[in-house]
């Protein structure tokens, strides 16, 4: 069995694939950047143990990590409590893709382990959408190269922004609220928040695909890819373990 961790800054992901390639069990969890070894190990092992997944039939763990400060403990967690030292997947030392960028081994694992995912799923050319903590947008060459990337804020984070600096703006669900004209203070910020970020990937898209060609196929992915695509004929397929299985399909090349 294959355990593939996606370490973001806001969350944490874990899926377990059989040998089949099925995956059997995805977790999600809180990045904490202060957590120890053993709360790793017992935490995962508590996972595996609700899901009736035995933790002793892990044999490989592949971790994905933009939050460096955890990879130690969550190293030793692994290895203490799987009794598997995971390898660290990176722009560098993966195999399945080549990143045509000016610094090709700075570019983020998650990205890059994103878009192997997108090529499995949708070919290239194609633009991956990650909709975390920031907003991506992954650009795929018809050659099946990595060209690049363009970064906006988050859903999620412009909200705490736009709450953190006003008086009176409350928290808000983000899902779309019908209309884009809002008729109270919560659907008017849903309605900024969501349709803007509709409006954000409908016209980055656009251009994308003046440089891709037409043919582009969008996939998604993140928490808010769901409320967003359902508002979007941009969107063609939402996956929300793409990174997961992009790091699966690198392992399968080793």
């Amino acid at each position: 069995m294959l355990l593939c961790i996606d370490v973001g800054n806001t969350e944490t992901k874990l899926g377990a694939f059989d040998a089949s390639g099925a995956m059997v069990g995805t977790w999600r969890v809180t990045t904490a950047r202060r957590r120890t070894a053993d709360e790793f190990g017992v935490l995962f092992a508590a996972f595996f143990s609700a899901a009736n997944v035995p933790i002793g039939d892990v044999e490989d763990i592949v971790v994905s990590s933009v939050v460096p400060v955890v990879d130690r403990p969550l190293g030793e967690g692994c290895q203490k409590y799987f009794g598997v030292m995971p390898s660290f997947f990176t722009a560098a030392n993966q195999r399945s893709i080549v990143v045509r960028t000016d610094r090709p081994t700075e570019v983020g694992s998650d990205l890059v382990a994103g878009a192997i995912g997108a090529v499995a799923f949708v070919g290239a050319p194609s633009i991956v959408i990650n909709y975390g903590t920031a907003t991506t947008f992954g650009a795929i060459g018809a050659d099946g190269a990595y060209l690049g990337v363009a970064i906006a804020t988050g859903l999620q984070v412009s909200l705490d922004a736009l709450v953190g600096r006003t008086a009176k703006l409350p928290q808000v669900a983000l899902v779309a609220p019908g209309s884009p004209i809002g008729r109270d203070t919560v659907s008017a910020i849903q309605a900024g928040l969501v349709y803007g970020a509709v409006g954000q990937t409908e016209e980055l898209v656009r251009r994308m695909r003046t440089i891709l060609g037409d043919g582009a196929r969008v996939i998604a992915s993140g928490g808010m890819a769901p409320v967003v695509a359902a508002e979007t004929s941009a969107i063609e397929l939402v996956e929300p373990h793409l990174v997961l299985h992009g790091l699966r399909f690198d392992h399968l090349r080793a």
